[in-house]
């Protein structure tokens, strides 16, 4: 059974590996859960999960196969073989429980009527001296008591782990997902760098303890000074036409980044990339910026960032006048080319979702022109371009 819920995980694309399987079966082993749907929850996900980012998956997957876990029909069995009853009956009944057991016909026949009364069983039960149900003097259930009884699922019954997957509490850990300003701030940190400028006139702790203790226990003072953001962002914003439907992702991301980088300068543009780019979303034509000019004017040390889905007929990347909106002199191939040449650290982030760039020329020609460091625009993908700019 284990090795059908395995291939679950792999196909839900939990990374999960043999050794992770191992793991959870030496767990079992140990009887680190046993008759309790919750405890092997638990259980499975802590063996065979090893970033919280995939939580979400793996309770969809759980959920999926294990669907009518909370009617036990069907997977008992399969979750509490006979040697661990065995084992749990040695374990905990005492030498006065376990004569009981033997006087009804020993271990084999409560087992054999555990069986039974499952396949008998149509639906849960609730008190009563028969069914496998809670609260009762049945032999087989939860929170009850039959000194000849077998416990089935963990203590209180609420809580359970099939409520635990349902909600789904873990969704927004997912790297797949699309991104909100709350966990955007997080992915942009990784681009942070800081730096010391300045006057000292900060008392760095670590510093002054070495040098106290070297000096003989004579306080020596040691100050530095005052930590700076030093990173430096130039972020591009694609406007109007197929971007509208990402007008509150972007703004997101802007609102974001303004709060995470101190040195953040930012433009817009329609589409691609050409002669000209706006301070101004609207983009009027006598507020235009001369690409050419903010080439020169940022240094090669700034990180750039490109937002857009790159949706757009061809020549609108290949051709001069290509440009919906003015007849733009070069091609904007020739601008991309330009950029990344002048800056080595640049990535575009694209809101359509990746398994559908294939579909759209523009997106793998502009793919290609940024040296394939094009992400989509979710968590994970942002996390990796943060990743790659911070080299």
């Amino acid at each position: 059974m284990l090795i059908n819920f395995f291939n679950t995980l792999k196909k839900a694309r939990v990374p999960v590996s043999i050794k992770e399987l191992l793991d959870l079966l030496a767990a079992m082993e140990q009887n680190l859960a046993f008759g309790s749907v919750d405890d092997f929850y638990l259980l499975a996900r802590t063996c065979m999960v090893k970033d919280e980012k995939y939580y979400d998956r793996f309770d969809r997957a759980f959920g999926a196969y294990f669907k009518n876990l909370e009617n036990i029909d069907g997977i008992v069995e399969a979750l509490l073989p006979e040697d661990w009853l065995r084992k749990e009956f040695d374990k905990y009944f005492t030498d006065e429980e376990k004569a009981k057991v033997e006087s009804l016909g020993g271990l084999e026949k409560l087992i054999e009527e555990f069986k039974k009364r499952l396949e008998e069983q149509k639906e849960r039960h609730e008190g009563g001296n028969k069914w496998v149900g809670t609260n009762g003097t049945s032999p087989f259930g939860h929170g009850g008591y039959n000194p000849e009884g077998i416990r089935i699922g963990g203590p209180g019954g609420k809580g359970t782990a099939v409520k635990v997957w349902d909600e789904r509490q873990y969704q927004d850990l997912d790297d797949s997902v699309q991104i909100g300003t709350r966990n955007i701030k997080v992915a942009l940190r990784r681009l942070r760098k800081f730096a010391r400028e300045g006057a000292a006139d900060q008392l760095d702790l670590d510093d002054t303890i070495r040098s106290t203790a070297r000096n003989a226990g004579y306080l020596d003072i040691k100050m530095v000074p005052e930590r700076h953001n030093a990173v430096k962002v130039l972020i591009f914003f694609d406007v109007g036409g197929s971007m509208d439907p990402y007008v509150k992702l972007c703004e997101e991301l802007f609102s974001a980044a303004k709060t995470e980088f101190k040195h953040l300068e930012y433009f817009y543009f329609h589409n691609c990339l050409y002669d000209y780019v706006w301070k101004d979303n609207h983009r009027r034509r006598e507020e235009q910026i001369s690409t050419f000019d903010l080439i020169h004017k940022y240094s090669s040390d700034y990180k750039v960032i490109f937002v857009g889905d790159a949706s757009m007929a061809p020549y609108e990347v290949t051709s001069p006048g290509g440009s919906v909106e003015y007849n733009n002199d070069e091609s904007g191939a020739i601008w991309m080319q330009r950029m990344a040449k002048k800056y080595d650290k640049m990535v575009w982030l694209n809101p359509v979702q990746e398994k559908y760039w294939d579909y759209t020329p523009s997106i793998m020609m502009l793919k290609e022109l940024t040296e394939d460091k094009m992400f989509p625009l979710t968590l994970g993908g942002l996390e990796k371009g943060m990743a790659l700019l911070s080299r």
